[in-house]
């Protein structure tokens, strides 16, 4: 957290903490409660709102600036002690108004607020003036009661500045740890999402996701992320990349806490500042779907403790040898892969080796084509909305200005690769650009969408399956601000082109980190995905028997203290080899 975005009142308290480690503070007393437990305790009278949201600003206060120093808050709320208050006047006036009343809950830094937070993108380019407005989802937790305790850091402009980018850096906001060592990384891009949720400093937390954003930083700080289908959650408010693959998405302990958030920040029916929610052709609409008009009002329905009894389950371990053919998986890793997929037939699924069966997932092959392009006018769209920051009404040009104009705040230890590419594109959708052998973003769009009917869409009608199953990514890394990130695999992009929803549940430990699992699913099937996730975790419990450490390093004997080998630095940007391979985790 940037020091000088901590209330006088709330950096007064941070000085006078007497805590210093996590190991000497007491016993925190809402340690794992869920959504409903704390409903229950609010209702009888035996907590308040302001009660609940003083206990997590001190433990943010004891173990995210102060002890082990997680940093995954950038800035709280000065006014989160007065939303409390208010959602308990209104309890006490028998107002109760929705599952998350009275819950604190943290914002990812790229979702605007109109009140007296910064919304940066983790940048100093957005630092200024806070945005005129709410976004949709940030208004939506409003009108549902919860209490917006703060923004959390993230991997700077959504990990979508450079190839060489650290996950959980930002200019702003420094490095995030991840609670299960804090040496490391918490992935990204919604780096400080992920592990306050992990770590107990919030009920629930918001992230983001173009491709693996919410999923990956859910499998590194072992919790629940859900990912929904593109066009569910408004992203009006929210720092773009792309309005074909961007979503707001949920960390939470369990899935139960994930369902409840989704139904209160969903856009149920059209959101005039968001075309995506009112059934436009982008993303998963170019297959061909509708959007349904059955939207449930309530997720936390579908959750089922037998939810994979009798389920059909595809499994595919695409990917998971992975990105590079000279970097295996460590065998320690694929063997707790193994072994969590050996789980859902234990818990009663019926699981099809979708490998051994011979079928091929459809390759999405122009995805960063298709982020890249849309980035450049989605930014520019974006910014017309800020007054007062370094780059408001300004283009992503003037953001590349920025950043060369302040290097020693901005680019430390990495460039803008990514930036300049969007930059150099050719203008026009039907303009073929030469970096990409010629492609153009119409054609690249076609081929993203064809990834889902001829993708997950595929396999759920040939097996006749509930969902498709795999793992999410490899575990975390030591965080290296030389190398970067460490990425062996990942499978969020089987859902990422055709905007489809992922759900992600803890399902083992490796190396002293957590090891994840998704649920994939055809557009708007979250009410299944849910069903199943939440069987998964009720019979495996994972998280509930590994809890985060803070430890100061994960306890693991493996070599060099990481689970992956060094990373290589990116190729220069020059080099269409390079160009080609988008980078992971956005």
């Amino acid at each position: 957290m940037n020091r000088s975005s901590i209330s006088p009142i709330l950096l007064l308290a941070l000085l006078a903490s007497s805590r210093a480690a996590a190991a000497d503070a007491a016993p925190f007393r809402h340690a794992e409660a869920t959504v409903a437990q704390l409903q229950a305790e609010m209702a009888a009278g035996r907590l308040t709102s302001e009660q609940l949201t003083r206990d997590y600003i001190q433990r943010i206060l004891d173990l995210d600036q102060g002890g082990p120093g997680v940093n995954s808050v950038i800035e709280i709320n000065p006014d989160a002690i007065s939303m409390a208050l208010d959602a308990d006047a209104k309890r006490r006036r028998g107002i109760v108004l929705g599952p998350l009343h009275g819950i604190p809950v943290l914002l990812k830094d790229n979702i605007d607020t109109g009140d007296k937070m910064q919304t940066t993108a983790g940048s100093f380019a957005l630092v200024g003036t806070p945005a005129r407005r709410d976004s949709t989802v940030a208004a939506n937790l409003r009108a549902g009661g919860a209490v917006i305790l703060g923004k959390t850091n993230l991997s700077e402009w959504a990990n979508f500045r450079s190839f060489e980018s650290v996950s959980g850096w930002s200019g702003r906001g420094g490095q995030t740890h991840n609670p299960y060592g804090i040496d490391r990384n918490p992935c990204g891009s919604s780096s400080g999402s992920g592990a306050a949720a992990s770590a107990n400093f919030s009920t629930v937390s918001l992230g983001t996701e173009t491709d693996g954003s919410v999923v990956c930083p859910a499998n590194a700080n072992g919790v629940v992320g859900l990912k929904p289908t593109v066009g569910l959650t408004s992203r009006a408010g929210v720092v773009p990349i792309s309005h074909t693959q961007d979503t707001v998405g949920v960390h939470a302990r369990t899935v139960a806490d994930a369902a409840a958030t989704l139904s209160v920040i969903q856009s149920r029916t059209s959101d005039g500042r968001d075309a995506a929610t009112g059934g436009v052709p982008l993303g998963w609409q170019g297959t061909g779907k509708t959007r349904p008009t059955g939207i449930p009002i309530d997720y936390t329905q579908f959750v089922d403790p037998n939810g994979l009894r009798g389920a059909r389950i595809g499994l595919t371990r695409v990917g998971l040898n992975g990105f590079d053919p000279f970097v295996p998986t460590p065998q320690p890793v694929t063997d707790a892969i193994e072994a969590a997929f050996a789980k859902l037939t234990d818990a009663g699924a019926i699981v099809i080796d979708l490998d051994a069966a011979g079928f091929t997932f459809a390759s999405a092959d122009g995805e960063f084509l298709v982020l890249l392009f849309e980035f450049r006018n989605d930014l520019a769209a974006y910014l017309s909305t800020r007054v007062g920051v370094p780059v408001a009404g300004g283009t992503l040009q003037t953001a590349i200005d920025f950043n060369n104009a302040n290097e020693d705040r901005e680019m430390p230890f990495f460039n803008q690769d990514i930036f300049d590419l969007a930059a150099a594109l050719e203008p026009g959708p039907d303009d073929p650009q030469p970096i990409f052998g010629g492609l153009t973003y119409n054609q690249a769009l076609a081929i993203d969408h064809n990834a889902g009917v001829n993708g997950i869409d595929a396999a759920i009608k040939q097996f006749r399956l509930d969902a498709v199953v795999s793992a999410t990514d490899n575990p975390a890394w030591a965080t290296d601000l030389v190398y970067g990130d460490h990425f062996l695999f990942g499978t969020s992009g089987l859902a990422a082109g055709p905007g489809y929803p992922i759900v992600q549940v803890p399902a083992g430990m490796v190396f002293g980190v957590p090891l994840g699992i998704s649920f994939f699913g055809s557009a708007f099937s979250e009410p299944t995905l849910i069903k199943l996730a939440s069987g998964y975790e009720a019979f495996t419990q994972v998280r509930a028997h590994n809890l985060p450490t803070f430890a100061a390093t994960a306890p693991s004997t493996n070599i060099g203290g990481t689970t992956l080998t060094r990373a290589r630095r990116a190729t220069p940007s020059s080099a269409p080899a390079r160009v080609l391979r988008k980078p992971r985790n956005l």
